[in-house]
């Protein structure tokens, strides 16, 4: 029975290394699968991502960087992606946000432009 015992939490424990990742920038131990059963591929509380696939032609593939989340875009569906940049290599990747991702550091990256506009707002007032 001992067998068993320990076959048993071997396999659970290949399951938890091969269904979760660290995140790279807060170290929390993520669910490669969201709370709805879709895929995820950055941390549901920072919403930062590491860098394993170059989808530009000729770019340092798979270099690894740290992906940071840079803004929020909206599909035609209604959809909410992430828009992160690589830190190593400034690649400019797009992901779904996925149902269980904090909503507050959404919500900070989507008004960011918002807080901090290329102009000054007193502008406004003479308008």
């Amino acid at each position: 029975m001992s067998n068993t015992k320990k076959t048993l939490s071997r396999t659970s424990q290949n399951i938890l290394k091969i269904g979760t990742f660290s995140c790279i920038r807060c170290g929390l131990t993520v669910p490669a699968a969201a709370g709805d059963g879709t895929r995820r591929n950055h941390c549901p509380s920072c919403l930062h991502s590491q860098h394993v696939h170059d989808h530009v032609e000729g770019g340092p593939s798979d270099c690894q960087g740290r992906m940071s989340p840079i803004a929020i875009a909206v599909l035609r569906t209604g959809d909410w992606m992430v828009i992160h940049r690589c830190i190593r290599c400034d690649e400019l990747t797009s992901n779904p946000v996925c149902a269980d991702d904090n909503q507050l550091i959404l919500m900070r990256v989507a008004v960011r432009p918002l807080a901090q506009p290329p102009f000054p707002l007193e502008t406004f007032g003479d308008l």
